[in-house]
């Protein structure tokens, strides 16, 4: 039986990365992911691997490029600024098609704004977020364990479809210490699938001895080619959608009000959700976990039942145009949130589903009064 330890959110993504067969990390400081980049500052060169502190944000994406163009599993990790200024290395990657794993600790925005745990990144995050058509695979961990279990995901994912894998999390999951297993041979518990075979790397830089020249690029100029690539884009897009969806629900059946949260702000929804149907109030959950593709069926589907959904988020409203954009009109969509740094309390989201719970009563009286 593999060991349990305590580890902050930080140090154990990178244990985890490491374990999962992280070839090369390129990072810069920048809190609160600080810890992921000191750690792996001792930890690669102890597994003969490759570590290096780079001068800015640009540098390290760009090396990520690098390695990865030569078939090498790698990673970096930054806070929200810092992703910031990696986008245009990742449209890079993109074009080019390139295997990449980027950690997202984010944190208060916009600008500079402050090192107060945030979910502000969403958009950009589950939009691409650089220029051009593309998207990247997001994964958004609400525990240590699972921050964990994400690592050696995101690089299975990373090579199964050659698209750069983003890791949300936030600061408190970046700074927490929670007791997690490592497996050294991964369990893949967030995988969905047993035995992801990875296809071959024949497209890797590795040297043209004996056999034809690889050539790496995302600059297309002949008329009509960049379209092509666009499409074969689209293509694979729509595969991880058919099949990388991931999703945790709760207590459905009989809800009447659906609370959608995901990473650190679904762990205080369970507790706001647990008090109330302790008081007797119908309430589920839905915890998106692949923030993109998104859980857009598993929604709808709950939305068929006409249950009013609140999203909770720490921001001002990103992922509630994803659950609105689900539910399609069905039923009403309440959206309760915190930007900058503020975290929702578990009495602030009960307060919130009592004062649902009210006007869905309300509404049903006039119904009936009106037939």
């Amino acid at each position: 039986m593999s060991e349990r330890i305590l580890m902050c959110g930080n140090e154990a993504l990178g244990e985890a990365a490491i374990i999962a067969g992280c070839d090369a990390y390129f990072g810069y400081p920048i809190t609160p992911q600080n810890e992921v980049t000191a750690y792996m500052s001792r930890r690669m060169p102890e597994e003969d691997q490759v570590f290096v502190q780079c001068e800015s944000e640009l540098a390290a994406i760009n090396m990520v490029f690098g390695a990865s163009a030569t078939g090498k599993r790698a990673m970096t990790s930054s806070s929200s600024p810092g992703i910031s200024l990696m986008q245009e290395g990742i449209s890079y990657l993109s074009g080019a098609e390139l295997p990449a794993v980027v950690v997202n600790v984010m944190r208060g925005g916009p600008g500079l704004g402050n090192i107060a745990p945030s979910q502000g990144d969403y958009f950009q995050a589950t939009r691409g977020g650089g220029h051009g058509d593309y998207r990247t695979i997001v994964l958004g961990p609400s525990s240590v364990q699972e921050l964990a279990d994400c690592m050696p995901l995101a690089f299975d994912l990373a090579d199964q479809y050659r698209m750069t894998v983003v890791v949300l999390a936030d600061g408190i999951l970046g700074q927490m210490m929670e007791p997690i297993v490592l497996e050294k041979k991964p369990a893949r518990r967030m995988a969905g699938k047993q035995g992801r075979k990875l296809p071959p790397k024949d497209w890797a830089l590795t040297g043209a001895k004996d056999r034809p020249q690889n050539i790496v690029r995302s600059l297309w100029l002949r008329e009509g080619a960049l379209e092509e690539l666009n499409h074969k884009l689209q293509a694979k897009y729509e595969q991880v959608q058919r099949n990388e969806v991931l999703c945790e629900q709760y207590a459905i059946d009989d809800a009447e009000i659906v609370v959608v949260a995901y990473g650190v702000a679904a762990r205080i929804v369970r507790g706001a959700v647990s008090k109330a149907r302790q008081e007797g109030i119908k309430v589920g959950w839905i915890r998106p976990i692949t923030l993109w593709p998104f859980p857009t069926e598993h929604i709808s589907k709950a939305a068929d039942q006409w249950r009013i959904f609140l999203t909770v988020e720490m921001s001002l409203g990103q992922m509630v145009e994803d659950v609105k954009l689900a539910v399609a009109g069905k039923t009403p969509v309440v959206f309760y949130g915190r930007p900058g740094g503020g975290v929702p309390t578990v009495d602030e989201i009960l307060d919130k589903i009592k004062q649902m719970t009210i006007r869905n009563k309300t509404q049903v009286t006039r119904q009936k009064t009106k037939v």
